[in-house]
């Protein structure tokens, strides 16, 4: 059974950025879907790498996933990785389990070694973008815990994106945390992502003084480069500290996890090097008693289904990530996408990663053409357009 295509199919699903599909086909006809992670502006640059990687897939056996992830990065990248890398690598591999599953007639967390758990928690994002006053944000909290959710991520500092902020941000961000707290109740988690911003002085401050409102998690408060100033912020909070949403494959989460700086990684199986990377990343982090919650700022289906059936399998799962923004989508171009019922998903039972994929809907939404944006032009000077 071997490779006879390979696709990058660019979707857009109607807010934001464009999603990056990767199909797979065999020479028995079996077709096996995968997706690389994108961001905005960027996924022309990793739908590139998938077609130039994929190329060197046809031809190989698709049972061979673990001799195509070594060639992939020891003869094709030689040993000099990148963001387009690891992500064309994970959709091509997890589009590799689909047609394993598919051609055994079994889910992939069978072919990974069985299940943990029935069901995988999540929380909500992309709920609160853009939103700004605190009212905004409980607003939204509650409605979003009207539809099931009992954990919530976001981001509460104002923008700019800047490492050493005033202490009005601080203030701010404080004032959001608090309006959402009172606003859905001391029972849902709260879980506040910092986005790689801060210094580790701003960070401590911040985490300091939104500790009263009982924080699930406090996610990548410094860049992730500086596992250092991670670890400074980790010693001086008592909120679980996340990180490693921008890190890829064993080696990065090796540094992370030999530095003891976190409480819980968040690796994404669409860049970290797809499902099996993955496994390998969380049974890592198991030896260290650090907890799994893999990062999916991706689509409700493919992403999602991919770290569903490696998350089934990892004994330190706790939570992964849910982008509500993306949920009408992934009804529209899947007849079964995954959809949480009171904070969970139920395992997919179908053979490999479980979606029937609708290829005309797929072909019939390319991904969209973004005009440039327009960024600050100087600290005192602010100009229109998207940060």
């Amino acid at each position: 059974m071997k490779i006879v295509k390979v696709e990058c199919l660019p979707v857009h699903p109607g807010w934001r950025k464009n999603l990056v599909f990767v199909r797979v086909e065999t020479s028995d006809g079996v077709v096996g879907w995968g997706e690389a992670y994108s961001q905005y502006d960027r996924d022309g640059a990793i739908a590139a790498q998938v077609e130039s990687l994929g190329q060197y897939l046809v031809g190989r056996e698709a049972w061979n996933i673990r001799h195509f992830l070594q060639i992939a990065y020891d003869d094709y990248a030689q040993r000099r990785a990148s963001l387009e890398f690891w992500c064309a690598v994970s959709g091509l591999e997890q589009a590799l389990w689909d047609i394993a599953g598919k051609v055994a007639n079994q889910p992939v967390y069978n072919l990974l070694g069985g299940t943990c758990r029935q069901k995988i928690r999540v929380y909500a994002n992309g709920w609160s973008y853009k939103m700004s006053s605190p009212a905004d944000f409980a607003a939204a909290a509650e409605k979003v815990v009207r539809q099931g959710f009992d954990a919530l991520k976001f981001d509460p500092l104002p923008r700019p994106w800047r490492t050493h902020v005033p202490r009005e941000h601080i203030r701010q961000a404080v004032a959001v945390v608090k309006a959402v707290r009172d606003a859905v109740g001391p029972k849902v988690d709260l879980l506040l992502d910092i986005h790689r911003r801060l210094s580790p002085t701003a960070a401590i401050a911040l985490s300091r003084a939104v500790q009263e409102f009982d924080i699930y998690w406090f996610e990548e408060p410094c860049p992730s480069e500086n596992l250092e100033a991670i670890g400074e912020v980790r010693r001086a909070t008592e909120i679980p500290v996340v990180a490693g949403e921008a890190l890829y494959g064993r080696a990065d989460f090796r540094r992370l996890l030999g530095a003891r700086c976190v409480d819980i990684i968040n690796p994404d199986v669409s860049n970290c090097g797809g499902i099996l990377e993955l496994s390998h990343i969380a049974a890592a982090a198991e030896a260290e008693l650090v907890a799994v919650s893999p990062h999916n700022y991706n689509s409700t289906t493919l992403s999602l289904s991919a770290t569903v059936h490696a998350a089934a399998c990892m004994p330190n799962f706790i939570i992964t990530e849910y982008f509500l923004p993306y949920e009408s989508f992934g009804g529209v171009v899947s007849r079964n996408p995954l959809v949480p019922k009171n904070g969970y998903i139920d395992l997919p039972t179908e053979p490999g990663l479980g979606l029937e994929i609708l290829e005309d809907v797929v072909r019939a939404h390319p991904g969209k053409s973004y005009t440039p944006r327009t960024f600050r032009v100087a600290e005192d000077a602010v100009v229109a357009g998207v940060e």
